[in-house]
């Protein structure tokens, strides 16, 4: 049963007690439905919890558990049922903070290819992708997701890989190169030869690196949990002795009724929920509470490149005239051919042109895999690979990506691209050696030499480069303990395993894809590298405030478990005192809902204040 029917149940039942004692005088009729049902719920939540130890976890609710039968079998119905309300209220509000969307793998499965084209005697059969077997030939449409692994045996094309590495950059497919599943065909029909049937492709692999992933989630000991068992036997050595030396078992239930672990069960959720809510209000949605916990302890974080450190998105670098053209003649002949072309780097050129008027493309003509060809302003115009635009040149293509563009039969020049690094990328990783996080790693399917140069320029000391998505789940299992908890910042479908398995994912959710979204721990809804700092500063905060108002709990009920040792606080009046304890804890806790501008205002006025 879920803790809030529980609730519901307990709340149900103090109301019905209440009508029978107090409205018909039904006084034995109410104590009887209060300790049966009490002791039931009682005896479920045992049960849950033995489970629980098992597991290897501890937490809070034995000694209210304890407190609830103490009450009922000395015929303290009432206190027991305001225990029972507040845990079951607790462990509510806990769930309510802890909870998290089941839909990790639902965006992965919607995109993962389902139809392939097979090819068989000349004629084209679509069959399911489970379908196909290997040596099975399909052929794959252009815009259409390569159904399973295999290698390409007639045309070519370039292929989208970024829901795989995480790279823009269009790679070029001809005969005999492998192609991996979930990579988008670009431009123009291929025919493929099944290598791998679908269950062991690359992309159904991501799906299953996302499910394992989940499946095996890191150990973590929450905050509450790290007070429980030191509390608890304190609370048993005072209501024990209290019985002992007074011979009355009504004192073990007395203390045990303000000992009641409600500051536990109640402050930590209620200051994490305030951190949560703290984090939406500044575009950062984190979907558990442990995810707070994680993040204030975070000792390493990891970044993918592609759409985190950098932008993802590929920009004109430099144009490269030759000494009879130039730069601004290259840009708007290129783009004006360009304009109606959906490829990535045309789509580049356009915008990078946006701030001048195109001219007409006539007599435009596709040669599929190499460039475009049109004729503009009187010019023949022809952008595409080197060998197209100028088939006599001795010249090397360029290393990075690029474009040629011949004039009229003449070679004019080139057209560099660029992934640009974000403007806060640097300042980001300063912050955040700055917050505690010491070991900050570069996991990236990108080469070496760029990823290197990036690191360089945003100052990543460790880079892992050529990596798949499994290589990136190595890298974060290897990161040894002494270094975690680690975070993972990522924005692909390729990233979707690593931050399922990080301690803490957390997803550039703006422009990123809904599978990162879904699998991360933590989105960050703007497009803006600097909130992740801003997540864990909210989480330090949150941990400051929930440990404040544990310890204002745990210190006013060890006052009241002393003075109740005593005899002089009855059971009822003592569970009463409780709720006074759980209304400061909890207004202690709520402390977590505000900015820090708005705590050192506050501060500044009154010194007295504790800073979050």
């Amino acid at each position: 049963m879920r803790h809030y029917y529980k609730l519901i149940l307990t709340v149900s039942i103090g109301i019905l007690a209440l009508i029978l004692e107090f409205g018909f005088h039904w006084q034995l009729t109410a104590q009887v439905i209060i300790t049966v049902m009490g002791s039931i719920m009682a005896l479920s939540m045992l049960v849950e919890m033995i489970k629980t130890l098992r597991s290897g976890k501890y937490g809070v609710d034995l000694l209210a558990i304890t407190a609830i039968v103490a009450t009922l079998a000395v015929s303290e119905y009432w206190a027991g049922l305001v225990v029972l309300i507040m845990l079951t209220g607790g462990d509510s509000l806990e769930d309510y903070a802890a909870k998290r969307a089941n839909t990790e793998l639902k965006a992965l499965l919607d995109n993962s290819p389902q139809v392939a084209h097979r090819l068989v005697d000349g004629q084209l059969a679509d069959i399911d992708v489970d379908a196909a077997q290997v040596g099975d030939q399909l052929v794959v449409k252009p815009g259409e997701l390569v159904p399973v692994d295999g290698h390409l045996i007639q045309g070519t094309a370039l292929f989208d890989e970024s829901s795989l590495t995480g790279e823009s950059k269009p790679v070029e497919k001809t005969l005999g190169d492998d192609l991996m599943s979930g990579a988008v065909n670009g431009d123009s029909a291929v025919t493929m030869v099944v290598d791998k049937v679908a269950a062991d492709s690359q992309y159904q692999q991501l799906v299953k690196l996302v499910q394992e992933s989940e499946a095996r989630p890191a150990k973590f000991v929450r905050l509450a949990d790290r007070y429980a068992v030191p509390f608890t036997l304190v609370a048993y050595v005072i209501a024990g002795v209290a019985w002992a030396l007074s011979g009355d078992p009504h004192r073990f239930a007395e203390v045990l009724v303000v000992a009641s672990p409600c500051p536990l069960i109640l402050a930590a959720p209620v200051a994490l929920v305030s951190g949560m809510s703290r984090s939406s209000r500044n575009g950062i949605v984190v979907k558990t509470g442990d995810m707070l916990e994680k993040m204030s302890l975070a000792k390493s974080a990891a970044f993918d490149k592609t759409g985190t450190i950098t932008s993802g998105q590929l920009t004109v670098n430099q144009i490269q005239p030759q000494a009879e053209f130039t730069a601004a003649e290259i840009l708007h002949l290129a783009a004006s051919a360009e304009q109606n072309s959906s490829h990535i780097l045309a789509r580049s050129i356009v915008k990078y042109a946006a701030d001048q008027p195109l001219s007409a493309a006539n007599n435009l003509a596709e040669v599929t895999g190499s460039g475009v060809t049109a004729t503009v302003d009187d010019h023949l115009v022809k952008v595409g690979k080197l060998a197209f635009v100028d088939p006599d040149t001795t010249e090397q293509p360029l290393a990075q990506t690029a474009i040629y563009v011949a004039i009229d039969g003449h070679y004019a020049g080139v057209i560099t691209f660029i992934d640009n690094v974000r403007p806060e990328a640097a300042t980001t990783l300063q912050a955040l050696h700055a917050e505690g996080v010491q070991n900050v790693m570069m996991l990236t399917g990108d080469q070496r030499a760029i990823a290197d140069s990036i690191a360089a320029e945003v100052g990543i000391d460790t880079v892992q480069a050529d990596l798949l998505p499994a290589d990136k789940i190595k890298n974060l299992k290897a990161v040894p303990n002494d270094q975690r908890p680690v975070i993972m910042v990522g924005d692909g479908v390729n990233d979707a395993p690593s931050l399922a398995v990080a301690d803490v994912g957390i997803a550039m959710g703006a422009h990123g894809s809904t599978a990162a979204s879904e699998s991360a721990d933590v989105v960050i809804l703007k497009d803006d590298l600097s909130r992740v700092v801003t997540a864990i500063q909210i989480s330090k905060d949150t941990l400051n405030v929930a440990k404040q108002a544990v310890w204002i709990g745990i210190a006013i009920c060890t006052i009241l478990m002393l003075i109740a040792s005593s005899g002089i606080i009855p059971a009822l009046f003592g569970a009463m005192l409780q709720e006074v304890v759980d209304t400061v804890s909890i207004l202690w806790a709520l402390r977590a809902l505000r900015d820090r501008s708005q705590t050192k205002a506050t501060t500044k006025k009154s010194p007295s204040t504790t800073q979050n």
